[in-house]
């Protein structure tokens, strides 16, 4: 099964336990959640900041492919892992999994909006803003990842990982084409991650 089967099925499990969970002070059974769910809480919260940015592009000039924001992005989240004792192009290749996630929900927005016009922004965000706000998750996520990096590298990092999801999804109830792209953004999460 592939990993965001996994996930998915993983997170529809959660979901029902959630739902039938027992009365106050009821015993109850949930699978352990394990130590990334911090990691994957923090990848989640950096994903939903493609919706104020779709919203801040959306019928503007600005497109949502950005190299230039992309490569400094990149640049800054290496030098960080660097300081860190971690593999700067190890986190770099997990930060791009994580921008192409983010640019695969604005394109999902734009899609609908087009579809559904009255349910596009009509709002524009400030985008500085909003990118204070991604690099300060951006040195959340390398601080997760290096106080991680042994369960990254060990053999429970992907039913760990899994598990972390799915609780994370079912908890902040996280919409379908969100649980798509988180997929996406976790595919290159687990992996030895200290600097050689």
């Amino acid at each position: 099964m592939n990993l965001g089967r996994w996930i998915a099925a993983a997170a529809v499990g959660v979901s029902s336990m959630i739902a039938s969970a027992p009365a106050a002070g009821a015993q109850s059974y949930a699978p352990p959640v394990g130590e990334l769910r911090p990691l994957v809480l923090s990848i989640a919260h950096r994903l939903a900041t493609a919706d104020p940015v779709a919203s801040a592009k959306w019928g503007t000039e600005k497109r949502i492919d950005d190299p230039a924001r992309e490569r400094e992005v990149l640049s800054s989240v290496g030098e960080q892992a660097r300081g860190a004792g971690l593999d700067p192009g190890r986190v770099e290749s997990m930060f791009r999994a994580q921008i192409d996630a983010n640019k695969d929900v604005q394109r999902g927005l734009f899609a609908y909006w087009q579809v559904v016009p009255g349910t596009a922004p009509d709002v524009r965000p400030d985008l500085a803003s909003v990118r204070s706000s991604l690099d300060s998750l951006n040195r959340d996520i390398v601080d997760r990842i290096a106080a991680q990096r042994s369960v990254l590298a060990g053999p429970g990092c992907l039913p760990d990982l899994v598990s972390a999801a799915a609780d994370v999804v079912a908890v902040e109830r996280i919409d379908a084409l969100h649980q798509v792209a988180l997929v996406r953004a976790l595919g290159a999460v687990c992996g030895p991650v200290a600097a050689a």
